[in-house]
């Protein structure tokens, strides 16, 4: 007694001659069914290969398309004959040209052999099935599906659609209860022979010819007819995509392939030319005596799948851009923005820098252009400080900066003059750190030289873009770490929120602030808010600076810096 392999093949002819040779001269007779399309100079010389293996035979041929009745058929037209002319025969097992064996012949002749009575075939009920792809599962069973998936997509919907809206729905034999599984079967003598010497096969398979991907429900229901002694699960590893397409096993999957344990694999790229030299040789081949267990590289594929759908963190790429709201992770890394302290300190960004040791940049979106850390033209990632590619895509040029800069924290100064498209990006990040003092611009002006008259309208047009920028970093969706000081809050005592941002960004860092970065002298800002005041504008995010009685800031920044106990 043994078993024998039912092959369905239609491409890769001399690795299907590979494996059918090697199953065939350990013993297994082998049934090829060749696809019908596969052209007749293409198919003589594979069956002229095989010649000389009296155990070898080719049933007759059809033409195959996926989804389709006509692999059923194929297999049946195989099977009758593998039953019909090898009696020897106990298992019958259904594998395709693309499988390759994992484990020695006589490994898999021995587990079958102490399992005489057992069909191994994933069988389970519409309900409990989880991988189906496309929204058909039970509605297979009850809608007809004349049109080909692949070639007539368009009529394929339009039917269903219709056949939906009517209500059509077809009768289920009696004594059937739809059941779904894997195509790749080992099936007793008993069971397959009950199932082909039906007296009812005639209504079975005229029903099944409309069902959708009949290879995949044909068998796996009928078996609950004929046997109580299923294994509901396959002896070949398949794996399928989130699209269920078959993932392909390539030379570098051969330790993967080990540890499954598994019989039998599909599907195998036709040049893996390591993993046909490594298993189709019994001399090398160390699996040996384990149960067959897909489930230990589960999670490989679980995390392959997860990689190839949503990408890593803060990766974004041109054939898999994210639609809105399902970016998985906007960027790779945590990062700084600081809004009005350029404006009220003297080179906040060198101090900033020697005080955390990060790349500090200026505005990387100022109007002039992206002022990179030290004023590079080109970045990292060969990022260019050029503002009209830089603007093509605002988000896309932060996200890339933290990308291309992984393993180093950048922080950038912003504020109301720069371009605003990316507020949304970062105020929904939980990698940003923004801290903000609401106003600051204002010390710009205060400082400029233009006449008051233009910073009048310049103040109300800042005053406004902040207040929309502030309205973005309150709301309910933000998940950006974000810290508001008005102006007049922040100058009454700067050094304690300063030791809080520096203890984030660095918090290793447990030493005290050693130096206080110099604050602009704004002696005469007061009367320069009430001045803005007195002609028509009112300067509301600055908080209640005192008018006329300045904080003299020139005298504290002489000062020793005062520490955060």
């Amino acid at each position: 007694m043994t078993v024998g392999f039912v092959m369905l093949v239609h491409t890769a002819l001399h690795r299907a001659e590979q494996v059918a040779r090697h199953w065939a001269s350990h013993g297994c007779p082998v049934v090829i069914h060749v696809d019908q399309r596969v052209k007749k100079e293409r198919y003589q010389p594979f069956v002229n290969s095989l010649s000389d293996l009296e155990n070898v035979v080719f049933s007759k041929r059809r033409a195959c398309e996926w989804g389709t009745w006509s692999l059923v058929g194929a297999s049946q037209d195989a099977s009758e004959l593998m039953l019909s002319r090898f009696p020897e025969v106990r298992h019958v097992y259904l594998a395709s040209g693309s499988c390759l064996p994992l484990r020695p012949v006589e490994d898999l002749k021995q587990y079958l052999a102490e399992r005489p009575l057992t069909n191994f075939i994933e069988s389970v009920t519409t309900e409990d099935v989880p991988w189906t792809v496309g929204g058909l599962d039970h509605e297979r069973f009850t809608l007809r599906f004349p049109f080909s998936w692949k070639k007539q997509r368009r009529l394929f919907d339009r039917y269903v659609t219709l056949q939906r809206k009517v209500g059509y729905k077809r009768k289920i034999p009696d004594k059937l209860v739809p059941h779904l599984g894997s195509q790749w079967w080992c099936l007793t003598r008993q069971t397959l022979s009950a199932i082909l010497e039906d007296p009812d096969r005639k209504i079975y398979d005229a029903y099944f010819k409309k069902v959708w991907i009949p290879d995949e429900s044909y068998y796996q229901t009928l078996v609950r007819l004929y046997s109580n002694n299923i294994e509901s699960r396959s002896l070949t590893l398949s794996k399928f995509d989130y699209e269920g397409k078959p993932h392909i096993f390539y030379d570098d999957h051969l330790q993967l392939l080990r540890r499954s344990d598994c019989f039998v694999a599909r599907k195998i790229w036709p040049k893996a030319e390591r993993l046909y030299a490594t298993f189709l040789d019994t001399e090398i081949n160390p699996m040996k005596g384990a149960e067959p267990n897909p489930g230990k590289i589960d999670r490989i594929f679980s995390k392959a799948v997860d990689r190839r759908v949503n990408g890593r963190e803060g990766l974004y790429m041109q054939s898999r851009m994210p639609g809105h709201g399902k970016e998985h992770g906007k960027t790779s890394g945590p990062y700084s923005i600081f809004e009005g302290f350029s404006d009220l300190f003297e080179d906040f960004e060198g101090w900033l820098s020697r005080s955390v040791g990060a790349r500090v940049h200026g505005h990387l979106y100022a109007p002039e252009g992206a002022e990179f850390a030290g004023r590079q033209k080109v970045f990292s990632g060969a990022l260019s400080s050029e503002a009209a590619l830089r603007d093509y895509n605002p988000c896309g040029f932060l996200t890339s900066l933290v990308w291309n800069t992984r393993g180093e924290r950048q922080c950038f100064m912003f504020g109301p003059r720069d371009n605003q498209e990316i507020s949304w990006l970062v105020a929904t990040d939980p990698n940003a750190q923004v801290s903000v003092i609401s106003g600051a611009w204002a010390v710009s002006l205060f400082r400029s030289n233009m006449s008051f008259s233009e910073i009048r309208r310049e103040a109300a047009l800042l005053q406004k873009i902040e207040a929309e920028h502030l309205d973005i970093l309150r709301s309910r969706e933000v998940k950006a770490r974000v810290r508001i000081w008005t102006l007049a809050d922040f100058i009454e005592s700067p050094m304690e929120p300063l030791q809080m941002i520096i203890d984030e960004i660095a918090p290793r860092n447990v030493r005290r602030l050693a130096e206080a970065p110099r604050m602009r002298d704004l002696t005469g800002f007061g009367q320069f808010l009430q001045n803005l005041k007195n002609q028509g504008m009112k300067p509301h995010l600055m908080g209640d600076f005192p008018m006329g009685n300045e904080p003299d800031t020139r005298a504290r920044s002489q000062k020793r810096p005062y520490l955060v106990k």
